[in-house]
């Protein structure tokens, strides 16, 4: 390593990918003191966004920027890391003392294991938030938790990277980073994919704008979830109300079929089934409203008629 910060107990931190992560997190570190000695950009977005975030900061091939750091931050899609990891190793330009950070929620620090092996350390550390890769997510950060995985000794070197940059540390054991990527993943995407869902439905009908309908809805029932959760639930199926869930089975089918788009009555009878599920087990949902409900959601449209006595 022939490059580092001039601070005392500041670092010289390579950026390898310039994405929306990398980016805003190595002018995060640049904002706490640290000194950005490198950065990866490989594509014309990338390289645009380096400018914007990064200004100064020279765009190097990663053998040059992993040679001039002391802190190696990859940012790099989960499925292109561990091949990564292995070749940069491989080609001995790890140094032992080094620190390797990964911000992938899949991984913990196993992944780093050809790193570690020549004597660096590997840190874990992932944003639990989205990125526009603008600067506003510098503020963002300010809010967000970060998943952290580390090797006992290191995990405060982890911690404080997380504090410098605003954020609030969590630690996650290693064995434990696939559930929590899978819960993150779930809750943030197939969010975005629900009011894609709704907003298309509203659209349909002539709602100019469903984002501005739908926001105070959504946006206090994420409050109230996150507050209380599984009893923060209200709606027709936690009501009971069978006649109502079955209107939106068949509307949604019918809609479905003619905009060619099932995956909304799909993701309807799903989320339906799972609300009454959980609304069931913690005792909100009595037995027999809970049967008619998952009659009126079953798949096989003759089973859902509320003359159905049987299971009763």
């Amino acid at each position: 390593m022939t490059e580092a910060s001039h601070r005392p107990g500041r670092l010289g931190i390579g950026i390898i990918g310039a994405g929306r992560v990398g980016a805003v997190l190595g002018a995060a570190l640049h904002a706490a003191g640290h000194a950005i000695v490198g950065v990866h950009a490989v594509s014309e977005e990338s390289r645009t966004r380096a400018e914007a975030l990064l200004p100064e900061v020279p765009v190097l091939q990663i053998p040059e920027i992993v040679e001039r750091s002391e802190v190696v931050l990859f940012a790099v899609p989960d499925d292109a890391l561990e091949s990564l990891i292995a070749g940069l190793a491989s080609g001995g330009h790890f140094s032992s003392g080094q620190i390797l950070i990964h911000t992938s929620g899949r991984y913990g620090i196993d992944v780093l294991g050809p790193g570690r092996e020549v004597g660096a350390i590997g840190l874990a550390i992932h944003p639990a938030m989205t990125f526009t890769g603008l600067s506003l997510d510098l503020t963002r950060l300010r809010t967000a938790s970060f998943g952290v995985t580390a090797p006992g000794p290191f995990l405060p070197i982890a911690q404080a990277l997380v504090v410098e940059m605003g954020g609030e540390p969590v630690p996650i054991a290693e064995g434990d980073r696939p559930l929590y990527h899978a819960a993150l993943a779930h809750a943030s995407n197939h969010t975005v994919t629900l009011l894609g869902q709704a907003s298309q439905i509203l659209a349909s009908i002539g709602v100019d704008d469903p984002g501005e309908l739908l926001g105070p809805l959504v946006r206090a029932s994420v409050d109230n979830a996150l507050a209380s959760g599984d009893s923060a639930l209200t709606g027709p199926v936690v009501r009971g109300d069978v006649g109502t869930v079955e209107s939106h089975r068949d509307i949604l089918r019918g809609f479905a079929s003619e905009e060619g788009a099932p995956d909304i009555g799909e993701a309807y009878l799903a989320l339906a089934r799972a609300s009454a599920e959980r609304a069931h087990r913690r005792g909100a949902l009595g037995d027999e409203s809970y049967r008619r409900i998952l009659r009126a959601l079953a798949l096989d449209e003759g089973s859902g008629s509320e003359s159905d006595e049987t299971d009763q």
